[in-house]
């Protein structure tokens, strides 16, 4: 059966160029980085290596890099390393009620440890207005953490805006990038955040491999407790292959991102084209204009997503009905209950995202393939009936 591929929001295919650099860092040059003999010193120069092609890729320096084991992790260290640093003068953290959930269970895990979390709301296209991050802020707020562009429903945040703002409120700014790093062009000097979080397997690396940037100056304290790596920053012994894949991808993703995006732009907006147009009641989720350029997500009025994504995947077609992380949970999705749908209506919900391998024949297959599903789900549904 033919297989379409339209999860890269949930990972992507290790890039073979990604894979051929990881391959003698399981065998070969073993050692461990932090041993002094050959074994060791070759390790540690290929972790170095790598770390300086994250952090150019990023405009970064490349002792603002802590390596780590993902998005998850660099989201957890920004937000508690700032919370307990030493040199916090407060107890006040400023988030989106839209972030990935490593970011707002981070913060409600901090609300019982007695912090003020202020969950901003967004607008119906799923976007943070500046202003209320202004009216948010006070005296004791020592970070802001707005996600670059949002995991479900593709929207762009005017985070270089947002920065602007806390710098001039002396406020730590961590943006979660993970989305959009390989997608979009990120520049830490442009954005002007403090903190970035990047995952490697969204960006056709390795999983469990990523990086927080921590800009110089900014200090941090530590979650884990054990060695010196990552000087004193992150304990544990370097995963020596995914930080060198994790390299690799960053480097690929510097030179192809704007041909990547250019492609995939053209294929999303004619597959949100298709799908609006073949079906009645459906909605696009998200800006229309300010998305990532791989991101589709539409709601489907009276079915369930999970039917959807069954029937799809009998028909050879991989879709989500929400981020990865939430989708064994039968509640609505947050994101989209955020930017104003009802529960019945957030239910129908269904993401598809591009990836760089994407065809034209792709996008067809689904516009082909959907609409039957759909007018089969609807006939069964006593929500359509009834409407």
């Amino acid at each position: 059966m033919r297989r379409v591929y339209l999860d890269n929001a949930a990972t992507t295919p290790t890039d073979p160029q990604v894979l051929e650099a990881m391959q003698p860092y399981f065998t070969e040059v073993f050692g461990n980085p932090s041993s002094i003999y050959l074994e060791g010193r070759e390790a540690r120069k290929a972790v170095d290596l790598a770390r300086s092609r994250i952090a150019e890729a990023l405009g970064a320096h490349s002792d603002e890099i802590i390596l780590l084991s993902g998005g998850t992790e660099a989201d957890n260290l920004a937000i508690k390393g700032v919370a307990y640093s030493p040199s916090a003068k407060g107890n006040h953290i400023i988030t989106s009620a839209i972030e990935h959930h490593a970011v707002l269970e981070t913060c409600h895990l901090l609300e019982k440890d007695g912090f003020e979390v202020t969950y901003v709301p967004v607008d119906g296209y799923g976007m943070v207005d500046p202003e209320e991050v202004r009216k948010a802020l006070k005296a004791g707020t020592i970070l802001i953490s707005i996600m670059h562009a949002n995991n479900e429903i593709g929207t762009i945040q005017p985070v270089s805006e947002i920065s602007r703002m806390a710098r001039e409120a002396g406020v730590l700014m961590h943006t979660d990038a993970v989305q959009t790093v390989g997608a979009l062009p990120v520049n830490v000097g442009a954005l002007g955040v403090d903190l970035l979080s990047v995952s490697s397997h969204k960006l056709y690396g390795p999983k469990g491999v990523g990086c927080l940037f921590v800009r110089k100056g900014v200090r941090l304290r530590p979650i884990l407790q054990g060695g010196t790596q990552e000087r004193k920053r992150r304990a544990g012994t370097e995963n020596v292959p995914g930080i060198v894949g994790f390299g690799k991808a960053m480097e690929l993703a510097g030179a192809e991102q704007a041909s990547r995006a250019e492609q995939m732009i053209r294929r999303r907006d004619e597959l949100i084209r298709g799908l609006l147009e073949a079906m009645p009641e459906v909605n696009l989720n998200g800006h229309p204009e300010l998305r990532l350029p791989n991101n589709v997500n539409i709601a489907i009025k009276y079915v369930e997503g999970e039917s959807i994504c069954l029937n799809l995947d009998f028909a050879g077609i991989a879709a989500s009905s929400g981020s990865a992380c939430s989708s064994d949970s039968l509640e609505p999705s947050h994101v989209l209950l955020a930017i104003g749908m009802s529960p019945e209506n957030a239910h129908g919900s269904l993401r598809f995202s591009l990836g760089k391998s994407t065809t034209a024949e792709d996008i067809d297959y689904v516009k082909e393939k959907l609409p039957p599903i759909i007018e089969k789900l609807r006939a069964m549904s006593p929500l359509y009936h009834g409407a």
